[in-house]
């Protein structure tokens, strides 16, 4: 298995946005000194409850620049945001920054709230997202000045200044639980993967269909297919549930629209779970009304929490039944204290990991 140290990078009680971004880069360099693969940031925008992270390029820079192993990248680039000229210039000149240590992942975006100070669609987001692959092998070929006409963006006679280090671009990731999208990533060679509150039980089969699609596509490399949630370890079980848990079941609070009049909290989390219902998904509706539970997160093993051979017990389980091969964990949730993220960092890395490192789920 492959480990990243994944965040949101949400506001803190207390600290100002420069504050927060000093710890970042504390967990950073401890995650880096400790072996863990990647480094992994959101592109979050206009939600000061829920994210102080819309550059990701800046993360990966910052980051990169105070590590010497870890790849950083986004997870991912909220693509229809952007335009795609701009984009693949960005991207070709961070992994020279870091010495080819650039991931790159890509998102329509989840949220309608993220695109309504730029003035666009929310609704029109998936197809600019799917085109820019095309675009970015366009831009990065050998042919240059190069040309790309799309159906939503066209750019002719175009040469690029600086090309990336990795050839012939830095790995992509999508982000996906969706079976068309999942098709494209496997017919273009695209790692991709899900976060907790898609159910692992519904999850395998989709990521199966991705494998064999993946295989029959030819690639000559295995993908990677990652899962995110909220992990802790501790010396014990009851010492971690005790720091831990109740700060788990409020970590995905920024996942909830602002309040309204006086929508009580309960409200807000019906309204959420509402719309997975309307789009089919009664298991991630399920999931999302009970976020907030501490007990159906432990019970249903949603969050990772405990003592070392717990968490390490809970995570080979959880990747055996999900199908996936790479953990992107967020460490760093609520109002947890600095000295018990830093030490469950350490224990992750120094136990839990290398119990881990050689299982391979698929």
């Amino acid at each position: 298995m492959k480990f990243a140290h994944f965040s949101h990078i949400w506001g803190k009680p207390g600290m100002t946005a420069g504050e927060r971004y000093d710890q970042l880069w504390r967990e950073v360099i401890l995650s880096d000194e400790l072996g863990f693969d990647y480094g992994f940031c959101v592109e979050h925008h206009f939600r000061p409850d829920e994210s102080w992270m819309s550059s990701p390029a800046l993360y990966a820079v910052g980051a990169g620049a105070r590590t010497k192993n870890m790849r950083f990248g986004a997870m991912g680039f909220l693509v229809p945001l952007h335009h795609p000229a701009r984009l693949v210039e960005e991207i070709a000149i961070v992994d020279q920054m870091l010495g080819g240590r650039l991931e790159v992942g890509l998102v329509p975006g989840i949220n309608a709230k993220y695109f309504e100070p730029f003035g666009l669609d929310y609704d029109y987001r998936k197809s600019p997202t799917l085109e820019y692959l095309g675009y970015l092998r366009a831009a990065y070929g050998e042919e240059q000045p190069f040309t790309f006409m799309g159906e939503n963006h066209k750019t002719e006679s175009a040469t690029l200044s600086v090309q990336p280090v990795q050839k012939p671009y830095p790995p992509m990731w999508m982000q996906s639980r969706d079976p068309e999208t999942l098709e494209f990533c496997a017919a273009n060679g695209m790692n991709t993967g899900y976060f907790l509150v898609f159910p692992r039980d519904e999850a395998a089969p989709r990521y199966r269909k991705y494998l064999e699609d993946w295989d029959k596509a030819g690639w000559n490399y295995r993908p990677k297919i990652a899962y995110s949630t909220v992990v802790y370890v501790d010396e014990s079980d009851d010492k971690a549930i005790d720091t831990a848990l109740f700060r788990a079941s409020r970590a995905y609070e920024g996942f909830l629209a602002p309040p309204e009049g006086d929508q009580t909290f309960e409200e807000r989390v019906a309204i959420h779970a509402q719309r997975f219902n309307a789009r089919g998904e009664d298991g991630a509706a399920k999931i999302m009304a009970n976020l907030f539970d501490p007990d159906y997160l432990l019970e249903n093993e949603l969050v990772f929490i405990g003592s070392v051979e717990t968490v390490t017990e809970k995570l080979h389980n959880a990747a055996a039944k999900g199908l996936f091969n790479t953990f992107m964990g967020e460490f760093n949730f609520s109002d947890l204290p600095e000295d018990d993220l830093m030490r469950s960092i350490r224990l992750f890395g120094e136990k839990v990991m290398p119990a881990l490192q050689d299982f391979e789920p698929f």
